[in-house]
């Protein structure tokens, strides 16, 4: 950890021990959009200092938020201030590192204790941009705030490949998705129990023969040399053939032509992110050999490149946690149980869930 890190870490620790019924912060918090945000100044006993203020989201914006709040502080004597952001989508992360990188402390608010305590302000459930601002800068003056972390370079990196490979993957599973559900449910329905288990050959019998007809049409020896040229294994051939065997008594809708388009249309899409889907691991792993912790993780029995990479990325800068507990409660292994009434003693723990998932890492954690 840099000194940087270290310092904005201590500063956050120190905010949460601090800032409750504390006369020294200025409390601004601002409701994220994507062209504008609404801000609120106020301190942590309860008084509001600047009801509304907006601001763009450029640099001129920025600056304007930064000379209103230098302004207020210095008017109203308050020695120290903190920005808190509700991550809404990552329209919050330029104003984020543009703050933090001028020095200031920004820190996170769940959108999860924003909703459930919106409510509270006012006794109401109506929603708008000024009563969210407000609502950001209450839960940070009763301490309930996260941790912003702003990651090096090559771990933002490590980041960004994960997050591409997560969506990679959506989309490979959507593409089979439909293959199967949209033209093999209409036109092949019998093919589908061999889909999953026929690798290469069963997208090559989609992208090229997905009619039952123009299969029963093919002799086998022509049909096998078409899906599966190179390939001659026996449990293989075996389920070629009897693929080819029941094309001829299919049920299939009847299709014409443009069936043949949409076909190979599908495959390729699938064969084009599975390519790039083998880049992108290529890439995970050259950011990886640049930690020295990842041959570690490798040595570990059960550890592969997949989950090495996802624990680097979740975990981040490991000496920002104090004790091993911390990051059970990070990845959601962490032991709780309903404790009421009369079984309270009968209650057993369970792994709580609650924690943040290991393949979906965004910049922010909270080290407690």
């Amino acid at each position: 950890m840099n000194d940087r890190d270290h310092s904005r870490l201590e500063q956050f620790r120190q905010l949460r021990k601090e800032v409750r019924g504390s006369t020294e912060y200025l409390i601004i918090g601002i409701d994220i959009a994507k062209e504008k945000h609404h801000v609120f100044f106020g301190t942590a006993t309860g008084k509001t200092l600047l009801r509304r203020l907006v601001f763009e989201n450029s640099v001129n914006g920025f600056e304007k938020l930064m000379a209103y709040a230098e302004a207020i502080k210095t008017k109203h004597a308050l020695g120290k201030m903190v920005f808190g952001l509700e991550p809404t989508d990552n329209y919050h992360k330029p104003l984020a590192e543009y703050l933090i990188k001028c020095g200031y402390n920004v820190v996170l608010v769940s959108g999860v204790a924003v909703v459930r305590n919106r409510e509270l302000l006012d006794g109401r459930w109506d929603k708008n941009d000024d009563k969210d601002s407000a609502n950001v800068a209450d839960l940070i003056s009763q301490g309930k705030c996260l941790y912003y972390d702003y990651p090096a370079m090559p771990l933002k990196d490590l980041r960004n490949l994960l997050s591409l490979k997560r969506r990679l993957k959506k989309q490979e599973h959507g593409t089979k998705v439909r293959i199967r559900n949209h033209l093999l449910a209409q036109y092949f329905p019998e093919f589908d129990k061999y889909f999953e288990k026929g690798g290469a050959a069963s997208l090559a019998v989609v992208k090229w023969c997905l009619k039952p007809s123009k299969i029963w049409n093919m002799e086998f020896e022509e049909f096998i040399q078409l899906v599966a040229p190179r390939i001659r294994r026996g449990d293989q051939e075996k389920r070629l053939r009897d693929i080819w065997e029941v094309a001829i008594e299919s049920i299939g809708c009847e299709a014409g032509d443009e069936l043949d388009f949409e076909a190979r249309l599908m495959v390729e899409d699938l064969e084009q992110i599975r390519e790039s889907l083998k880049k992108v691991d290529e890439h995970i792993e050259e950011v990886c050999l640049g930690f020295p912790e990842y041959e570690y993780l490798r040595s570990i029995p059960g550890f592969g490149p997949d989950v090495a990479s996802n624990v680097i990325a979740a975990i981040g800068d490991p000496f920002r946690f104090e004790n091993g507990r911390q990051v059970l409660k990070l990845a959601g292994f962490d032991l709780s149980a309903v404790r009421s009434g009369n079984t309270s003693e009968k209650a057993v723990p369970v792994i709580s869930k609650k924690g943040m998932h290991i393949l979906d890492m965004p910049f922010t954690r909270r080290p407690l």
